[in-house]
């Protein structure tokens, strides 16, 4: 890997090129997207299971892309900073896995009826996204920054600090989704989110005094 460019470019760069090569894909084989897709009900048979990798660098449109990207940018160049290249490398690819079968234990347990699917996820949708590592990287942010303020996107001049925002943010495009049948992964959000905090509790565990100086740093 070049040394200019970081680890959270180049998860960028690799998200934005898989991106385009499945959809120059799709325009010649429709049923590629079943291939990379992350499924429930065809991950629990034992098919498909590559999934569980591929489907956290793909995403359901431009504006998904986008989005998404937006803020591992703007999360996850701070993060990497703070923990290293390497860790964090590990880290995002761990904390996709750990989302992708959150969700597929949660939606195969409880989403064969048309409320654990509203709330969980069906089984037969399959779901493609970043946001469950990106998630992660907002919960270790959660940890190890817990006051520094974040603003939604689309609320540019509304901040709260991260332990407020990071969780109201994840709780309500849950009661929105389940609402509204959005096909939004919260199940994935809550399983990143999760994995993010184990994580930044064991840091705050391992390195105190380093964390206590960086909190200092970062009012």
């Amino acid at each position: 890997m070049k040394k200019n460019l970081s680890i959270t470019n180049w998860l960028i760069i690799a998200n934005v090129v898989f991106f385009i090569a499945v959809y120059i894909i799709l325009a010649f084989n429709p049923g590629f997207m079943d291939y990379i897709s992350l499924k429930p009900a065809d991950f629990l048979q034992g098919k498909n299971v590559w999934t569980l990798v591929t489907h956290f660098f793909m995403h359901g449109g431009f504006f998904h892309l986008f989005i998404n990207m937006f803020i591992l940018f703007s999360l996850g160049s701070l993060m990497e900073k703070i923990i290293g290249r390497k860790r964090f490398l590990a880290f995002y690819l761990v904390a996709g896995l750990v989302a992708g079968l959150l969700f597929v234990v949660l939606s195969g347990l409880f989403g064969a009826t048309k409320i654990g699917a509203a709330i969980f996820g069906s089984p037969d949708v399959a779901a493609v996204g970043a946001s469950g590592a990106i998630f992660a990287i907002a919960g270790l942010f959660v940890i190890l920054l817990p006051k520094v303020r974040f603003a939604i996107i689309f609320l540019p001049f509304f901040s709260l600090p991260g332990y407020i925002m990071i969780p109201v943010v994840l709780a309500l495009t849950w009661v929105a989704s389940s609402a509204t049948g959005l096909p939004i992964g919260n199940v994935a959000h809550l399983g990143g989110f999760l994995a993010g905090l184990v994580y930044g509790l064991y840091l705050k565990s391992k390195y105190k005094r380093k964390i206590e100086v960086l909190r200092r740093y970062f009012r």
